[in-house]
């Protein structure tokens, strides 16, 4: 399907274009998630999209799927919520940095333990770029924002190790210059039944590239391609050669746990037979 044909099947008519900035990487993830849609062949009435507040929460609004733009770091127990309602949706989040670290972090660490069945996708763009080029839990140490125009010296969450040891059951990495990979993860992510989560490395050369010197958005996606490394490279480097790179593929998969609304369905049953 050509990317004109999937805009005119998954976007909202007269929704486009969008708000997001030049070069700006929310665009490329958005499209990989609605080309995994595509190519998991989910019908789109059977599929929820739920945002919360940033730049990369306006996606939900392009998107002609059953959707909510819900408030500040609150995507995920909407979320819960709509998949307790109706356990046969495909129930995807879309969030950013601040979003899912900050304000929405306890939300995001209590649905990976519970394993609720949903795919969680954090544009990672290492800034508050909305509300003014903050730094979020995810901006690297040392760098520049408008809340810390000395550098930042608090360390950044490692999010994929964060869910992790939250006991998520799917955890993978991608980014905006490596769009195949994203898109087969979130593919991969949508059919786990678990709790999937989805960081999608991005750039955001307004906000964070210009504070940073990183250039433009074309030298920030080549950073993307010089710092991420396939797993199965990653795993030869020695701790010096990882210095200053991150792994991408799925680095964590667990099948074994049952997943949250099914739990709930027996606990309902046994409840309703009087078992305890």
């Amino acid at each position: 399907m050509s990317m004109e044909q999937i805009i005119d099947k998954y976007f909202r008519p007269g929704r486009l274009p969008h708000i997001w900035c030049p070069g700006c990487g929310n665009g490329v993830i958005t499209g990989a998630i609605v080309k995994a849609i595509d190519q998991v062949g989910l019908d789109q009435n059977a599929v929820a999209v739920i945002s919360g507040i940033g730049c990369s929460s306006r996606a939900s609004g392009y998107l002609d799927f059953n959707t909510v733009h819900s408030a500040h770091g609150r995507a995920i127990p909407v979320a819960t919520g709509i998949k307790l309602a109706d356990p046969s949706l495909n129930v995807v989040v879309i969030t950013g940095d601040g979003d899912a670290t900050a304000i929405g972090g306890n939300h995001l660490i209590h649905a990976a333990r519970r394993n609720i069945d949903m795919t969680v996708v954090l544009y990672n763009n290492s800034i508050y770029g909305m509300t003014g080029g903050q730094y979020s839990p995810m901006t690297p140490l040392g760098s520049k924002a408008t809340t810390a125009p000395y550098a930042t010296i608090e360390h950044d969450f490692n999010v994929t190790e964060l869910v992790k040891a939250a006991r998520a059951t799917f955890v993978a990495r991608a980014t905006t210059f490596h769009t195949q990979t994203l898109i087969d993860l979130i593919a991969k992510g949508i059919q786990h039944k678990g709790f999937s989560f989805i960081e999608a490395v991005s750039a955001c050369p307004i906000s964070f590239g210009r504070q940073n010197k990183m250039g433009g958005p074309d030298a920030m996606m080549m950073w993307q391609r010089d710092h991420a490394a396939p797993l199965a490279a990653w795993e030869k480097l020695n701790d010096e050669q990882r210095q200053g790179k991150f792994p991408i593929g799925i680095l964590y998969e667990d099948t074994s746990r049952m997943e949250y609304t099914e739990a709930y369905d027996q606990l309902i049953a046994k409840a309703q037979g009087g078992k305890k």
